[in-house]
C-alpha cells in the first residue's frame, strides 16, 4: 500500500507534457480545454486558499456542488492540503444536508450559488465558519478568492493510513453512514485497476458520471489521472452525444442506465464504437438482456464490477483474455489483493457454488464509519473480515455472482427467497424488461413474496400469466404471491432500484 499522500500518486501519473490536454468538456457551449498544467496550478491556488484559513489538520470539506472540471480541482486541492473530502449528493435536500453538516462537522463547506441561501443558515447554524460557492460556468466566490493565491503548493504530507474522505452511504435502512476512506484505501485501488483494466496514457475517458460518487470519482477519475489519460468530461449523460464521442475515446464507465438508454438510439453500431476498447459497467445489476444487447450491437463485451462505498472496487470480469471470460450475470473474480469469502448466516464457509453472505479483506476496505465505533465493530468479524451485507456465490472457477442484499432477504414460510433469482425468471418472460422482487408483511407467512415488473415497449403484461409461468419453473414458496405491472421502477441517481420505496408503497397489501 503507497505510504503516501493520494494526490502525490496521482500526480505522479501526470505526462511529462503538462501542456497537453488533461479534460475536454463537451456539453458546454464551446469545447473548454484543461492542461495537465492547469489541474495543477488551480488545485494549488485553492490548497493555498484552504490553508490561508486556518482549520485543523483533517478537517472535513463538505462539498454540495454541480459537476465541473472546477469540482475536480477543489477535490484535488483538498487531497493535496491534507484534509479530508466529503462529497454530498446534489439531489439531497435541506433536512438530509442538516443530518450531513451535525454529523461530520465540517470545517468547510462548498454549494452552488443557487443554494446559498438556505444551506448557508444552515451551515452556520451548526457551526461552520466558510461556506464558499461554486458553479459549474467557472464562477463563485471560492474560485474569487482562489485566484489570489500561489500556483505552487506544498504537497501536505500524509500517509496510507491517514483519512482522505468520507463517503455517507445511501441510508435505506435508517441513518446514512460515513464510510472512512483512507489515501492508502484509494491509492491502493487505483494502481490495482490501473493495471487489472490496461490504462495507458493512449486512453481516453468518456466521463459521463457524476463525481460524488465511488464510482465517477474514484474510479473513473483515478484511473485517468494515475494513468495520464485524456477526459472527454459531460456534466450530464446524452446517450446520442457520448456515442458520438466514442470516435475519439477508447474507455467508458456507466450504470447500467447510461447503456440502456444507448441501445435506444439508432447511431450505436459497431463502426461507432470501433476506435473503443473498453466498456465497464457497475453501481447496479447489468440485465443480460443488456450485457448481449450491447454485445451484438457494439462488437464489446461490458465489463461488469463489484465495489461499494466501503471498499472501492472487489471484484471484476476479466480485461485480459488470460484472465477468464467475460459472463453475463457475473462480477468476476476478487482484484489482486482483494480476498473473499462466501460465510452462511452461522459464519462457517460455503462450498462451492453455495449461497451465502460476502465477507472481503484487503488494502482497499475502509477504516470504519465516521463516529460509529459501534456499528464498526458490528460490521466486521472477529477475524477482521467486513461483512458487506451482500449475498453470493463463487463458482468452480473463482467468479463471483452477487444474488442481492442481505437486507432484501425474504422469509417466506421458513425458507429464504432470494429476489434476484426470481427477478432472474421474470426477466426471461416474454414482454418483461425489468423487475423488481420484495417481501412484505404477512400474517400467515410472516413476509409475502410479490414482484413490480415494467413491459417492453410495445408489450402489454397479464400478472396472472406471469405467475401461471412461474409456478412452472421455480418452487411454491418462491412464486410472487401478486405481481403489479408499472411504468418504471423508483431508482437513485445512480441506477440502483429502490426497493425501500417499493416496500412502503406496497406494505400494507396483506395487512388486515
Amino acid at each position: 500500500m503507497p505510504d503516501r499522500n493520494l494526490f502525490s500518486g496521482l500526480r505522479a501519473g501526470f505526462p511529462a507534457d503538462l501542456d497537453a490536454t488533461a479534460v475536454e468538456t463537451c456539453d458546454t457551449p464551446a469545447p473548454l480545454y484543461y492542461s495537465w498544467r492547469d489541474l495543477d496550478r488551480a488545485s494549488a491556488r485553492i490548497a493555498n486558499l484552504i490553508d490561508g484559513l486556518g482549520i485543523p489538520a483533517s478537517s472535513r470539506i463538505a462539498v454540495h456542488a454541480d459537476k465541473s472540471v472546477e469540482s475536480l480541482m477543489l477535490y484535488l486541492a483538498v487531497l493535496r492540503a491534507g484534509h479530508v473530502y466529503l462529497p454530498l449528493n446534489t439531489a439531497y435536500q435541506a433536512g438530509e444536508l442538516a443530518y450531513f453538516i451535525g454529523n461530520a462537522e465540517p470545517a468547510v463547506v462548498v454549494c452552488a450559488k443557487r443554494n446559498f441561501p438556505w444551506l448557508s443558515k444552515l451551515a452556520f447554524a451548526a457551526g461552520v465558519r466558510n461556506v464558499f460557492t461554486l458553479d459549474n460556468d467557472r464562477s463563485g466566490t471560492l474560485l474569487d478568492r482562489a485566484v489570489f493565491m500561489s500556483d505552487e503548493h506544498d504537497v501536505a504530507e500524509r500517509s496510507a493510513g491517514d483519512l482522505a474522505a468520507i463517503l455517507y452511504t445511501s441510508g435505506t435502512t435508517g441513518r446514512s453512514k460515513g464510510a472512512m476512506l483512507t489515501h492508502g484505501n484509494l491509492s491502493s485501488n487505483a494502481l490495482t485497476l490501473k493495471d487489472y483494466w490496461g490504462w495507458q496514457a493512449s486512453d481516453v475517458l468518456i466521463h459521463a458520471l457524476p463525481i460524488f460518487h465511488v464510482h465517477g470519482l474514484f474510479v473513473a477519475i483515478h484511473g485517468a489521472l494515475i494513468s495520464g489519460s485524456k477526459m472527454l468530461w459531460f456534466e450530464k449523460f446524452d446517450p446520442r452525444a457520448t456515442i458520438r464521442e466514442m470516435a475519439r475515446a477508447t474507455v467508458m464507465m456507466g450504470v447500467p442506465t447510461l447503456y440502456v438508454r444507448m441501445l435506444a438510439e439508432p447511431s450505436l453500431t459497431k463502426a461507432a464504437a470501433s476506435n473503443m476498447r473498453l466498456f465497464i459497467a457497475g453501481s447496479a445489476p447489468l440485465l443480460p438482456e443488456t450485457f448481449d444487447a450491447w454485445r451484438e450491437r457494439t462488437g464489446h463485451t461490458i465489463v461488469e464490477r463489484y465495489g461499494m462505498s466501503e471498499t472501492v472496487m472487489l471484484t471484476s470480469n476479466a480485461y485480459h483474455a488470460k484472465d477468464g471470460e467475460r459472463r453475463a450475470g457475473t462480477v468476476g473474480k476478487p482484484l489482486p489483493g482483494v480476498q473473499l469469502r462466501i460465510h452462511d448466516d452461522k459464519g462457517q464457509s460455503c462450498r462451492g457454488g453455495e449461497i451465502g453472505q460476502i465477507e472481503v479483506k484487503g488494502p482497499n476496505v475502509f477504516k470504519g464509519y465516521w463516529r460509529m465505533p459501534e456499528k464498526t465493530a458490528e460490521e466486521f468479524t472477529t477475524d477482521l473480515w467486513f461483512k458487506t451485507g451482500d449475498v453470493g456465490k463463487v463458482d468452480e472457477h473463482g467468479v463471483v455472482s452477487i444474488v442481492g442484499r442481505s437486507k432484501d432477504l425474504i422469509i417466506s414460510g421458513g425458507y429464504n427467497v432470494y429476489p434476484a433469482e426470481i427477478e432472474g425468471y421474470l426477466n426471461e418472460q416474454p414482454g418483461v424488461a425489468e423487475s423488481a422482487v420484495i417481501g412484505l408483511p404477512h400474517a400467515d407467512f410472516g413476509e409475502a413474496v410479490i414482484a413490480v415488473v415494467i413491459a417492453k415497449p410495445g408489450a402489454t403484461l397479464d400478472a396472472q400469466t406471469l405467475i401461471a409461468a412461474m409456478k412452472n419453473s421455480i418452487a411454491a414458496f418462491k412464486v410472487p404471491k401478486r405481481v403489479f405491472v408499472e411504468a418504471e421502477l423508483p431508482r437513485n441517481q445512480m441506477g440502483k432500484v429502490q426497493k425501500n420505496l417499493l416496500r412502503e408503497r406496497y406494505r400494507g397489501l396483506f395487512v388486515a
